[in-house]
C-alpha cells in the first residue's frame, strides 16, 4: 500500500500453514486423548500410577479429556505423588484442607496496620484482576459470580502462604482455569502452590530467572532457525532481548491461543517429557511457523512485538504443539549440543537421553570465569551456516535437515 509520500506500510499477515507428516514426530498420531479409560489403565488396584513416564508420555501426544482433568492435574502439579493410594490422597486431601483453613485464619486474623499494608500490596490489585478474568468463560461468568470470590480467596491466602513472592499481575490467569477444572477451592489452592513450586514457566519470574530462559530460547533459535537469530543479532542488545516472547513465558501462552489450545500446551508442558523446557520449544515452534514477515520485511523491535501481540488468539495451537514436539525430537538426534544448551536435559524425573545415546557436547565459548568447559565441551570449529533467504513458509533448512 503506498503513501502519498512514497513510503511503503509494513504488511502483516496471518497464514494458517500446515505442517506437512514428514515433518513431524515418528509417534505423533499414536496417542488418543487420555479419557476414563485410558487413566484407569495407568492405575492398579491401589490407584497408584504403576508407569510414571508412560503416563507423562501420552499425555505430552494426546493431552487430557476434559472430564478427568481435575482427577489428573493433580498428579503433574505435584500435588499427589505418582506412588500415592487412593487412600493416601483422601487422607492428603483432608490434612491440606485443615493447612489450608489455618492459612485463611492467618488472613482474617491480621491486626489494622498488617491488614492495611496487605491490602496497598496485595489485595487492591487481586480485586482488580479477578473482576476481569476469564469472564467469558461459563464458570465465571454474570455479576456477583461466586466463583470469582473463591478466586480471589485462593490469591489472597496463596500471598499469606508465600509472602516472598505475594501476588503479580498473570497470577489470576493461571489460577482461573485450574479452579474451572478442579473445582475444589483447597484441592485448587494446592495445585497453584505446586504450580509455582515446579514448573519452569512462571508468572513473574526473577530478573536472573528470565534471562536463564532467552538465553536458552536464543541458543535454540541460533540452532533451529539461524535467519530469524541473524535478524535478532543484526538489531542489537534490544533485539536479543525478545521482548515479544515475555508474555508467552510470563503468562503460559494463556494469551496467545483460546482457552482449550492453551489447555492443550499447559497439559504438554506440564507432562515433562524428556525435558522440563518444552516451553521453549513451544516459543520456536510459533516463531518458525509464523515469523517469516520479521525476516522478509526486516521488522525492527517495535514492529516485531507488534507482529506476534496481532497473531494472539489467531494462531493453530494443535499445529504450533505438533511442530515443537518434532523440533523437540530433532534436538534429541544432534550429534553434538553447545554447553550453553547442557542444562536444558536436566530433568527432575526421566531424561533426554535416558535411552544410552549421549551426544558430544561442544563449547559456546561463554565461560569467563574458568579456562575449561565445565561440561567438558570442545570448542565449536565453525558456525552452523544459515539457511536460504526469503521462503515463505515452514523452513526445514533452517530446522534441521528433518531425520526419523
Amino acid at each position: 500500500q503506498q503513501l502519498t509520500d512514497e513510503k511503503t506500510c509494513m504488511q502483516f499477515s496471518i497464514r494458517r500453514p500446515k505442517l506437512p507428516s514428514s515433518e513431524t514426530h515418528p509417534e505423533e498420531n499414536a496417542y488418543r486423548r487420555l479419557d476414563v479409560s485410558a487413566w484407569l489403565h495407568h492405575l492398579n488396584e491401589a490407584g497408584q500410577v504403576e508407569e510414571e513416564y508412560k503416563l507423562q508420555k501420552a499425555i505430552f501426544f494426546g493431552g487430557i479429556d476434559i472430564s478427568i482433568r481435575g482427577e489428573v492435574w493433580p498428579f503433574l502439579l505435584h500435588y499427589y505423588s505418582y506412588e500415592s493410594t487412593s487412600e493416601e490422597r483422601e487422607a492428603l486431601r483432608l490434612q491440606k484442607r485443615k493447612e489450608y483453613f489455618e492459612i485463611q485464619e492467618k488472613r482474617l486474623s491480621m491486626t489494622p496496620d498488617e491488614q492495611k499494608d496487605f491490602w496497598c500490596k496485595v489485595q487492591f490489585t487481586v480485586d482488580k484482576d479477578v473482576v476481569r478474568t476469564d469472564r467469558s468463560n461459563q464458570f465465571f461468568r454474570g455479576e456477583d459470580n461466586p466463583n470469582v470470590e473463591t478466586m480471589r480467596r485462593i490469591l489472597l491466602h496463596y500471598a499469606v502462604f508465600n509472602p516472598a513472592i505475594g501476588y503479580s499481575q498473570g497470577m489470576s490467569d493461571l489460577v482461573a482455569p485450574l479452579l474451572a477444572e478442579i473445582l475444589d477451592e483447597s484441592d485448587t489452592f494446592w495445585c497453584f502452590v505446586g504450580l509455582m513450586q515446579n514448573t519452569i514457566f512462571i508468572s513473574s519470574p526473577r530478573d536472573e530467572d528470565m534471562e536463564k530462559q532467552l538465553m536458552y530460547l536464543r541458543e535454540l533459535l541460533r540452532l533451529m532457525h539461524p535467519r530469524f537469530h541473524q535478524h535478532l543479532c543484526a538489531l542489537g542488545e534490544d533485539g536479543l532481548q525478545m521482548l515479544f516472547c515475555h508474555r508467552w513465558i510470563l503468562l503460559c501462552f494463556k494469551r496467545e491461543f483460546p482457552e482449550a489450545e492453551a489447555l492443550r500446551v499447559w497439559e504438554a508442558c506440564w507432562a515433562h517429557y524428556q525435558t522440563d523446557y518444552f516451553h521453549l520449544f513451544i516459543c520456536v515452534a510459533i516463531v518458525v511457523i509464523y515469523g517469516d514477515d520479521v525476516i522478509e520485511q526486516q521488522l525492527a523491535n517495535d514492529q516485531m512485538l507488534l507482529h506476534f501481540s496481532n497473531l494472539a488468539m489467531h494462531m493453530n495451537g494443535e499445529l504450533v504443539l505438533r511442530k515443537a514436539r518434532s523440533l523437540l525430537y530433532q534436538f534429541h538426534l544432534l550429534p553434538r549440543i553447545p554447553c550453553s544448551l547442557h542444562d536444558l536435559c536436566k530433568l527432575c524425573g526421566t531424561g533426554m537421553w535416558d535411552s544410552g545415546f549421549i551426544p558430544a557436547v561442544e563449547c559456546s565459548g561463554h565461560h569467563p570465569e574458568s579456562e575449561s568447559c565445565p561440561y567438558g565441551g570442545q570448542a565449536q570449529l565453525c558456525a552452523p551456516r544459515a539457511g536460504g533467504q526469503g521462503r515463505r513458509g515452514l523452513k526445514t533448512r533452517d530446522v534441521f535437515a528433518f531425520r526419523k
